[in-house]
C-alpha cells in the first residue's frame, strides 16, 4: 500500500486531535474536579453517582435538619416539664405545711397566696412553644393550651373517667356567720346547733362554672350482669346504663345540694358553680362496681360524663386538647373534636419525626399526660378550704372585739357568746376539713408529680435514642460522602500528572508533524 503525504497529514491531524481531546478531557476534570461531566462519559459512574447523591441528600436531611429539630423540640419539652416538677414540688411543700398541726392566721395567708400563684403558673408553663408551635397540644400546634383571654363559647364535653375519679367531699355549713358585722350582729341569730358538716360522694369535673339550667348532662357506664345457667355455669355480660335528664338534677350551690345528696341514696346532682357531680349512696355503689374486664379489648370500667360549659376565664385549659367535645353543638358551624377518643383505639395525637432510613421518633408529650386538670382543681379546693378558715377566723376576731366593747350589756354579751360558740364549732369543723384536705393534697400532688417525672423519663429516653441515631447518621453521612467522592471526584495528583504527560505528548506530536510535513515529493525530484 502506497502511503502518500496526504495520508500522513490526515493521520497526524487525527492523532493530534485525539491528543487534544484527551487533554481537553483532563482539563475539564481539573476544573470541575469530577471524573465525568455528562452521563455518556461513563454511564456506570453516572448511575452510581445518582444513587449516592440521593443517599447523601437524604442522610443530610436527617442529620442536619430533622434530628436537630427533633432534639430542640424534646429540649423545650423537658425544660417545661422540669418547671412543672418544681411547681408541683412546691405545692407538695405547701400541703405539708398546711397539714402539720395548728397554723397561725399569718401562716395560712402565706400558704394561700403561694397556692394561688403556683396554680396560675402551672398551666402557663404548658403554653411552651418551639418555633411558634405549641409543644403540648398534639396535632393542633397552632392553638395554645389555655385560653389567652376571657371569652364565651359553648362546648359540650365528654370526660372519660373511672371509679378512681370518685371521692368524698365535706361541706361545712356556717349559716349566716360570715355575714356578721358590727352593725348587724344583734339581728343575726346563729347557734352552735345550727353549725354542722355533711359528707357525700362526688365526681369532680375538669371545669367549674358549667352550664346548669337548660343543659342536658349525662352519665353512662357498663353494668356487669352475671347470669347463671342450668348447668351452674355463670355467663358475664355488660349492659349499657345512661343517667340523663330524668335522673340528674341541677342544684345550685346556694340551694344546699350536699345535704340533698347525702340524704337521698338515688340522688345525682350537678352543681354547676363548682363543677361537681354529687352522688347518693346507691348511685355511688353502681359506679364503683364498674370494673374493667381484662379478657376483653373494651374498657368496661369507663365512666363517661357529658356536660356543657360556655364561659371561659383567661388561663382555662382548652377542652379540645383533652376530651372528645363539640363547639357550638347543634349550630351550623359546630366543630367536633377528638371523636376517636370514644373508640377502643384512639389516636392520642403523637407527633413523630423521620430521623433515619425507615426510622421515626416521637418528640411530643401531650397535655393530658402531664398538665392535668386535677392539678388546678385540687389547688382550687385547697384554696377554698383555707379561705373558709381565714374568713371564720376573721369573724371570730371581730366578735371578740365586739364582746369587749359590749361589756356591761348582758343581752349583747349573751348574744355574742352564742355566736362565738357557733364560730368555734364552725372553725373546728373547717380546720379539720382543711387539715384532711391538705393531707390528701400531698398524695394527689405526688401522683401528678409522678406523672410529670414519667414524662421527663420518656423525654430522656427519646433524647438518648435520638443521640444514638444522630451518631449513626453522622457515620452514614461520612460513609456515603466518601463513597460519593470516590465515585465522582478525581485524584488531583494523578490527573495533574496525566495532564502534564498529555501536554508533552501533544507538543511532541506537533513538533514531529511539523518536520514530517516539511518533506514532500518535490524534495526528491
Amino acid at each position: 500500500m502506497r502511503i502518500t503525504n496526504k495520508i500522513m497529514q490526515q493521520n497526524n491531524l487525527s492523532n493530534i486531535n485525539t491528543n487534544k481531546v484527551y487533554e481537553d478531557k483532563l482539563s475539564n476534570q481539573m476544573s470541575t474536579e469530577k471524573k465525568i461531566n455528562r452521563p455518556s462519559d461513563d454511564p456506570v459512574v453516572a448511575i452510581r453517582a445518582l444513587r449516592l447523591r440521593s443517599s447523601v441528600t437524604e442522610v443530610t436531611q436527617y442529620y442536619s435538619k430533622n434530628i436537630p429539630d427533633a432534639e430542640s423540640w424534646i429540649n423545650v419539652t423537658q425544660d417545661a416539664l422540669n418547671n412543672l416538677t418544681q411547681i408541683l414540688t412546691n405545692m407538695i411543700s405547701q400541703c405539708t405545711k398546711g397539714s402539720n398541726g395548728p397554723l397561725k392566721t399569718e401562716d395560712r395567708e402565706i400558704i394561700l397566696e403561694q397556692l394561688k400563684s403556683l396554680s396560675k403558673e402551672v398551666y402557663a408553663t404548658g403554653d411552651a412553644d418551639y418555633a411558634g408551635r405549641y409543644v403540648f397540644t398534639g396535632h393542633r400546634t397552632d392553638t395554645s393550651l389555655s385560653f389567652d383571654k376571657e371569652m364565651n363559647q359553648l362546648f359540650e364535653i365528654t370526660e372519660q373517667l373511672d371509679s378512681k375519679a370518685i371521692d368524698d367531699v365535706t361541706k361545712v355549713f356556717t349559716d349566716d356567720l360570715l355575714n356578721i358585722n358590727a352593725s348587724n350582729y344583734m339581728d343575726v341569730d346563729v347557734t352552735e346547733q345550727e353549725i354542722n358538716a355533711v359528707n357525700c360522694h362526688r365526681i369532680r369535673l375538669a371545669y367549674n362554672d358549667c352550664v346548669g339550667d337548660g343543659a342536658t348532662p349525662s352519665v353512662s357506664f357498663k353494668r356487669r350482669v352475671e347470669t347463671e345457667g342450668d348447668d351452674g355455669s355463670v355467663t358475664v355480660s355488660y349492659e349499657d346504663v345512661t343517667w340523663s335528664d330524668g335522673d340528674i338534677q341541677t342544684v345550685h350551690s346556694y340551694e344546699d345540694p350536699y345535704t340533698m345528696a347525702a340524704n337521698d341514696p338515688d340522688a345525682i346532682i350537678l352543681v354547676p358553680e363548682t363543677g361537681e357531680l354529687l352522688l347518693g349512696e346507691n348511685r355511688y355503689n353502681d359506679l364503683m362496681s364498674a370494673k374493667d374486664d381484662e379478657s376483653t379489648t373494651a374498657n368496661e370500667g369507663e365512666i363517661r360524663v357529658t356536660y356543657q360549659k360556655e364561659h371561659w376565664e383567661k388561663g382555662d385549659l382548652r377542652p379540645q386538647h383533652y376530651f372528645a367535645c363539640t363547639s357550638d353543638p347543634g349550630a351550623e358551624n359546630e366543630v367536633r373534636y377528638n371523636e376517636d377518643y370514644l373508640s377502643e383505639n384512639p389516636d392520642r395525637q403523637i407527633i413523630e419525626y423521620d430521623v433515619g432510613f425507615n426510622q421515626t421518633i416521637r418528640v411530643n408529650s401531650t397535655a393530658d399526660e402531664c398538665f392535668e386538670h386535677g392539678i388546678g382543681r385540687e389547688a382550687d379546693d385547697l384554696v377554698t378550704a383555707m379561705q373558709n378558715v381565714l374568713d371564720l377566723e376573721s369573724v371570730k376576731k371581730n366578735l371578740s372585739k365586739l364582746m369587749t366593747e359590749a361589756e356591761g350589756d348582758e343581752t349583747a354579751t349573751a348574744h355574742l357568746q352564742e355566736q362565738l360558740d357557733a364560730v368555734e364549732k364552725a372553725l373546728t369543723l373547717a380546720k379539720d376539713k382543711e387539715q384532711k384536705m391538705f393531707e390528701s393534697g400531698i398524695t394527689a400532688f405526688q401522683g401528678y408529680l409522678d406523672d410529670a417525672n414519667l414524662c421527663i423519663t420518656d423525654c430522656g429516653n427519646r433524647g438518648s435514642k435520638l443521640e444514638l441515631v444522630e451518631n449513626r447518621m453522622q457515620t452514614q453521612k461520612t460513609t456515603f460522602e466518601t463513597l460519593k467522592s470516590n465515585n465522582e471526584d478525581i485524584d488531583i495528583a494523578e490527573v495533574t500528572i496525566q495532564m502534564k504527560s498529555a501536554t508533552t505528548v501533544y507538543e511532541a506530536a506537533l513538533l514531529a508533524a511539523g518536520k514530517v510535513m516539511q518533506s514532500t515529493l518535490l524534495n526528491y525530484i
